[in-house]
Parts: C-alpha cells; structure tokens; sequence
C-alpha cells in the first residue's frame, strides 16, 4: 500500500469515529501554526533551538516589580522580533477552519491549544481553551478577567483592571508562572468526558498540556493523531493520520458531510 493509500484510509477512519463519538476534544499544538507560517518553538528551525530557551527572570520580575517588568516588556515589543511579525502577519489555515466548522455542525466540543497566536479565535472556534494564554489578550492577575491588549490604556504602568483593580498582565503564560487554574481545570474536564481525543500537531513532551490525550485514554476514549512525524502519542493512538493538519482536517470533514453529517 502506497503511503498517500495509508493517509487516505486513516482519514476515513478518522471520521469513522468522529462520526460515531459523541464528545470530541482536541488538543492542539505549533504544528498547525508552522502551516500558517509561525516559527515552532522546538525542533531543527525552532525560536527555542535557534536562541535558547526563555529563563524564569520575567515570572519573578513581574511578581517582584510589575512596573519594571511592564516597561521591559513594551521596550522589548518596540524592538518587534521576527517571529512576533510572524504572528501578526498570520492568517487562520485550512485546519482551523475545519476545526471551526467540526464544532459548528456538533462534531468537536472543545479545542485546548498551546498557540498564543489567536488563529483558533479568528477561524471561528468558540469552545476554546488557550492554555498557554494568548499574544493579543492581558489577564488580571487578581481576578482572572481578560480584555483584549489593544482595548487597554498603557498610560498608566501597570495598567489596572477595571473590574477589581488588579494587576493587568499580558495573557500568555511565561516560563515558572503557573497555568490559570480555571483554564487547567476545564483541560482535566475535556479529557475526563471525552470519548474521542485528537491530537493535533504537537510534540505531546511538554507538560501538563502531554497528560490530556493520557488522562483521556485511560477514560476510555479513543486516539487520532494528527501529525507529520512520530510522538510520544503515536504508540497509543487508535488512529494515526500522517499528514498535515491542514490536509487531514478539511478531508475528515470531507468525509463527514459525505455521511451526510
């Protein structure tokens, strides 16, 4: 069997089952904005192979002086790195929108994404949950409330939460701060209710984000992986589709309209 013969027939298993499921959750990782052009993190080109990972300095600067750290981070943003213009010059791809319009016609309930890059958001997704937070949003540190950063005033450093006074801070989640626990807490959920799982471009090694499609098997659910290279997903997966996301997305949708679904 030639290898696009294998793609195709795990497509349609795949939406054999997406089919047959009545609870799917997605968790989503870099794989599926490297198709709309962002840098992975990880990886042979990767922002984090290529310049080193983050250090925990910036958690323990906005938890010492959020002032300084705020200062820091607009100084930081007029220098306008490569990968942020990557971010802003990137538009939702073919697998976002086939996840948007899954969820739309009752075949996905929820997507967890680690991409701070807001494409789910744009592409359509409403049940949505960013773990790692996200670029284009700022979350008060007091009472968990998010505004979007552009509707915020930076005349005032640190700007302040207009419901409770907090500390405003941008969304995404930085190297030792802690995931929101509300945003954890519906992860655990997706994946303690699902019976099926997909997991979608992502190297599944980075932690707690890796224990969802886990939790979720030993729930009884089963496994589509989506992805161009093996994981540490792929032994336990039910199906596994080897291609992009933007390729295998739109055909399992394909295959479900033909179900007339």
């Amino acid at each position: 069997m030639t290898a696009r013969l294998v793609v195709d027939e795990a497509i349609r298993a795949a939406a054999e089952l997406v089919a047959r499921s009545r609870h799917v959750a997605a968790l989503v990782g870099a794989g599926l904005s490297a198709e709309s052009g962002i840098p992975t993190f990880r990886g042979e080109d990767g922002v984090w192979t290529k310049f080193g990972e983050p250090t925990f300095d910036g958690w323990d600067l906005f938890n010492h002086d959020p002032k300084a750290w705020w200062e820091a981070s607009l100084e930081n943003a007029a220098q306008y790195s490569d990968f942020a213009r990557s971010l802003d010059a990137a538009q939702p791809n073919a697998g976002h929108y086939a996840l948007a319009e899954m969820e739309q016609h009752g075949h996905l309930a929820h997507v967890i994404t680690q991409n701070i890059d807001d494409l789910h958001r744009r592409a359509g997704s409403r049940h949505l949950t960013e773990i790692h937070g996200n670029r284009y949003l700022v979350r008060c540190m007091t009472c968990g409330g998010r505004d979007r950063l552009s509707t915020i005033s930076l005349k005032r450093i640190p700007p302040l939460c207009h419901e409770c006074g907090g500390y405003l801070k941008n969304d995404t989640v930085m190297f030792g701060e802690p995931i929101p626990e509300d945003a954890l807490r519906e992860c655990y959920r997706q994946a303690a209710i699902a019976d099926l799982f997909l997991v979608i471009g992502t190297s599944a090694v980075v932690y707690p984000a890796a224990d969802f499609p886990i939790m979720a098997k030993r729930h009884g659910a089963r496994l589509i992986e989506i992805n161009l290279d093996e994981t540490a997903m792929t032994d336990i997966a039910d199906v596994v589709v080897r291609a992009r996301a933007g390729e295998a997305l739109p055909a399992i949708v394909e295959q479900l309209h033909a179900r007339g679904l």
